[in-house]
């Protein structure tokens, strides 16, 4: 008899095959009740070896299928994209608080800027008229401390009734608030400015400008917006979460960021209560430590986040790689003596690249956690050669 020597793909597939068709019995079969009784026997056996796949370590080998045991512990984790953006908290827009034209703009993207820094001039007749309020109250004020003063002298020297010095001191108090007031609003709308018809735009925080979308000699309206500062020392997360995954994560979880050549820890503060209407996905945000400037406004990164441990410690994870679906089943192929069997699982929520498993596993098994989808093909093969 002549021993042909085989490698690779080929001789696990003839194999399968030559293992599913029975291989050495007599070709005309011997009486019929050896037949029949052989028959069932050959069943049952067959019933008994339903999603088994005989193979050796090399067979294995040659194939790339790689094997490892289950993730016990911990609840895992999930991945997702995010996006870099300014702290709500330390994000301010600049606005103009009248209407007019923009004259001067001192920043540009990316400068820096201190709290009270003029950053704008706008000119307009509406600064004209209330900067001249300002000076028209001033000087009613003026008047006003000098009546008094007189009546008090003159009271003094009792030439005047103290009712004229009662007057004349209401008339002062209402002059100094009605000063007061003028300067509020030119406080309000800007202040200073270099001209009477003009109104500086200060900046109400430290830090950088991220947006600047006017220009010179633009005529904007009121409470158009001139400017945006962040300050940029610590930054957020912008996160969409699953609504099931919401649920296992709470303020202070851990959330890894990650972009090319950087990484850093991050920490959520923030899940809302309710669905993005657009969307359907929870928003949350994380606050990221952000003072030697590595992290840019608007950078895609990718956010690990630690989920908890609502589902105990005992919690088994297996590769994603590992699970296939065989006849409708979510199975896992764990590693026997003689090969792999298709074990059915039940599956839970994806923590990034692993997957939850509900039940099918004690976790001390050894499975095949790479190249999985082999073995499923060749189970498939065997099935077909069963049937034929």
């Amino acid at each position: 008899m002549k021993t042909i020597l085989m490698r690779g793909p080929l001789p696990l597939t003839l194999a399968l095959l030559l293992s599913a068709c029975g291989g050495g019995g007599a070709p005309d079969g011997g009486n019929e009740a050896d037949d029949h009784g052989h028959g069932t026997e050959a069943a049952e056996a067959g019933h008994a070896d339903e999603g088994a796949i005989a193979l050796s370590a090399d067979q294995i080998a040659a194939a790339g299928i790689q094997t490892g045991r289950p993730i016990v512990g911990g609840a895992g984790t999930i991945e997702l994209p995010a996006t870099i953006e300014g702290d709500p908290q330390r994000t301010q827009i600049v606005s103009a608080a009248i209407a007019g034209r923009v004259v001067a703009l001192h920043r540009n993207l990316g400068q820096s800027v201190g709290r009270g820094q003029t950053i704008a001039v706008i000119e307009s007749r509406e600064a004209a008229q209330l900067k001249g309020e300002v000076e028209a109250a001033r000087a009613r004020l003026a008047l006003a401390d000098s009546n008094l003063a007189r009546e008090r002298r003159l009271f003094a020297e009792k030439v005047s009734p103290e009712q004229d010095m009662v007057a004349a001191r209401t008339a002062a108090a209402e002059a100094r608030i009605a000063y007061r007031q003028a300067q509020s609003q030119v406080a309000a709308a800007g202040g200073g400015g270099g001209g009477l018809n003009r109104l500086g735009i200060v900046a109400p925080l430290s830090g950088q400008v991220i947006a600047r979308p006017v220009v010179l000699g633009q005529t904007v309206a009121a409470d158009a917006e001139l400017y945006r500062i962040a300050d940029l020392g610590k930054v957020s997360l912008a996160l969409s979460l699953k609504p099931e995954d919401a649920g296992r994560i709470r303020p202070g979880s851990t959330v890894t960021v990650t972009a090319p050549g950087r990484q850093a820890e991050a920490r959520i503060s923030f899940v809302s209560p309710a669905l993005d209407p657009q969307t359907r996905q929870v928003p949350a945000i994380a606050t990221l430590d952000n003072r030697d400037a590595i992290w840019r406004v608007g950078e895609p990164v990718t956010a690990s986040i630690q989920l908890s441990g609502s589902r105990g410690d005992g919690a088994i994870r297996v590769p994603a790689t590992a699970v296939q679906t065989v006849e409708g089943k979510t199975v896992v192929f764990v590693r026997t003596p003689k090969g792999f069997r298709a074990t059915p699982v039940r599956i839970g929520d994806a923590s990034g690249d692993t997957v939850l498993l509900l039940s099918g596993l004690a976790g001390r098994e050894v499975i095949a956690t790479t190249n999985s989808f082999t073995l499923k093909a060749e189970l498939g093969k065997g099935e077909a050669s069963h049937e034929h």
